[in-house]
């Protein structure tokens, strides 16, 4: 029984919450692709390279969507921090986002301290970014803790005004503080991470022929790491929310404080773990982040952070798997708009008008399905 026990728990913890996720993101995929495809038959017109606009859409439809799902994996890691901290406190972190920059900032300048040489052996490599991503989580988790001690336990029982006010005032305070370090100890705004060939390297996916042409689909090896370690988080996170004593504390503590202090569970060390858990999540992804991009400066936690607020309440802020289900949906419509909003309006508005979407889906979800897409699933379990 109790080994049947067991199975049951690591089923909801780890195996369920993946299948919902695979589900409803191929589900994303596919509808979002179709309409697309929809939309470029109605408007269908020769394209740049010989190309209608449904040709030009369908060819290169599977890199869009691949690129889709990268952006939406770092989403969805931030995202988690939103959702930690909202679960149990109902109350937004604004900082988070730039708890998720310091942690960029961590790694770039352990990076640079190592100064590696461009060629080292991927072993070496893997060992270097799993220090680093390291370094970044136990530096923004332990940021977090003292914002949570110093800005946010204060006003706990406050106005929901005051702390999210209060969120905001240590965001911008964070922001200025990096830069005026990174200004007097370097002399420089951004930093850039080192560039590693072996990272960059395209990984082949598959191999297509539309319309005549052939396609290849790839992937950059630290895009599969990127992926990796998001659902190993996402992974890790179930695991430990719904199938450890730590996890069982936290959900009672997130339904009822009062009722989990008279049960014997400290409540402040409980919003303690959770705020060290959601900041060093944050700090991974900044790393990551940092990984990806290449430059990175004291505001590059701004926009990717309001994108991953947007994600949590797409997918129902609360909820782990909706979390990530969020920023995957959120990554991909970026992409897609990204890649054929100048081709759809004749060059009228670019590549950077994607944005614009995101923002209109935060607006959308909170009128007409403030509980988000995985939202119903939080308020029965509550």
């Amino acid at each position: 029984m109790t080994g049947q026990i067991r199975l049951i728990r690591l089923y909801r913890a780890i195996v369920y919450p993946l299948v919902q996720l695979t589900v409803w993101a191929v589900a994303s995929l596919v509808v979002i692709s179709a309409v697309t495809v929809l939309l470029a038959l109605l408007a269908n017109r020769p394209v740049s390279g010989g190309l209608t606009l449904v040709e030009f859409v369908i060819r290169t439809v599977p890199q869009v969507a691949i690129d889709g799902l990268t952006i939406g994996f770092l989403y969805a890691m931030i995202a988690l921090g939103y959702t930690m901290v909202y679960g149990i406190l109902q109350f937004i972190n604004f900082a988070h986002s730039e708890i998720f920059m310091v942690g960029a900032f961590v790694g770039v300048e352990f990076m640079l301290l190592l100064n590696l040489p461009p060629d080292q052996p991927a072993h070496q490599l893997l060992l270097m970014i799993l220090l680093t991503t390291v370094l970044g989580m136990a530096a923004s988790g332990l940021l977090a803790v003292g914002i949570e001690r110093v800005a946010y336990r204060p006003l706990r029982n406050a106005p929901r005004l005051v702390p999210l006010i209060s969120a905001i005032g240590v965001s911008f305070f964070l922001q200025d503080a990096v830069r005026a370090v990174e200004g007097l100890v370097n002399n420089a705004f951004y930093r850039n991470y080192p560039s590693f060939p072996v990272l960059n390297e395209p990984l082949q996916l598959a191999s297509l022929t539309v319309f005549g042409q052939p396609i290849t689909v790839q992937m950059q090896a630290k895009i599969v790491l990127i992926i990796i370690v998001s659902l190993a988080m996402l992974t890790g996170l179930n695991y430990l929310v719904n199938a450890t004593r730590l996890g069982r504390a936290i959900r009672a503590v997130a339904q009822d404080q009062a009722t989990a202090a008279l049960m014997g569970v400290n409540v402040d060390r409980i919003i303690m773990l959770t705020f060290l858990i959601g900041g060093a999540l944050g700090g991974a992804t900044g790393v990551l982040f940092g990984i990806r991009v290449g430059r990175i400066d004291p505001y590059v936690g701004f926009i990717p952070g309001i994108k991953a607020f947007t994600a949590a309440v797409l997918g129902g802020i609360g909820n782990i798997t909706g979390a990530m289900l969020g920023g995957l949906v959120l990554g991909i419509l970026e992409a897609f708009a990204g890649a054929y909003l100048s081709q759809f309006t004749g060059g009228a508005f670019g590549t950077e008008y994607k944005d614009i979407f995101a923002f209109a889906i935060l607006i959308i979800i909170l009128i007409f399905r403030p509980t988000g897409l995985l939202g119903e699933i939080v308020a029965q379990r509550a």
